[in-house]
């Protein structure tokens, strides 16, 4: 790590196998992993850092596991959208408060036309289904094809891997 003096490789890959494992459920975070690898909590933020910056971690968040909470109902809404007007109306849909993931993605023609997708997370099918027809109606988006489909299972989730288990 430039600048930063001899950092311990030992503990930078001790650092990688931890993130695979997500973050301490501590006040700090970063101070914990810090006593775990060995290295100081400055040391775990600026490898982070630049592992960032480097594209190794493209990004640090939660990985909520709906079904247990509940949520079993849940949506994926596909769009096919305008392409020039995609990017507006994600916006759109990201900031409404019952969609809880929103993102485009290629259309693989010509059996996937959609280019929009967005999740409502819910407990009640029927519920999802009013949400989004009130939505559809609020937004005028009747004309705009469409289609629902619900999980029907759970897959597993996890986090980066960044260490190889070779």
């Amino acid at each position: 790590m430039a600048g930063a003096g001899p950092v311990s490789a030992w503990g930078l890959l001790r650092l990688r196998r931890q993130l695979e494992l997500g973050l301490p459920l501590t006040p700090r975070p970063y101070e914990t992993l810090a006593e775990i690898t060995g290295l100081s909590e400055q040391e775990v933020m600026t490898a982070i850092r630049q592992w960032q910056a480097q594209g190794l971690i493209k990004r640090l968040g939660l990985v909520v596991r709906h079904r247990t909470l509940g949520y079993t109902a849940n949506a994926m809404v596909v769009w096919d959208v305008p392409d020039g007007e995609v990017q507006d109306l994600g916006r759109t849909l990201a900031r409404t408060s019952f969609i809880t993931l929103c993102y485009q993605r290629p259309r693989r023609l010509p059996d996937w036309p959609y280019n929009l997708f967005c999740m409502i997370h819910g407990i009640d099918r029927q519920r999802v289904l009013s949400q989004l027809e009130t939505l559809t109606a609020d937004l005028g988006l009747e004309q705009i094809p469409r289609a629902v489909l619900f999980s029907t299972k759970a897959y597993r989730q996890r986090g980066g891997r960044y260490v190889s288990r070779d």
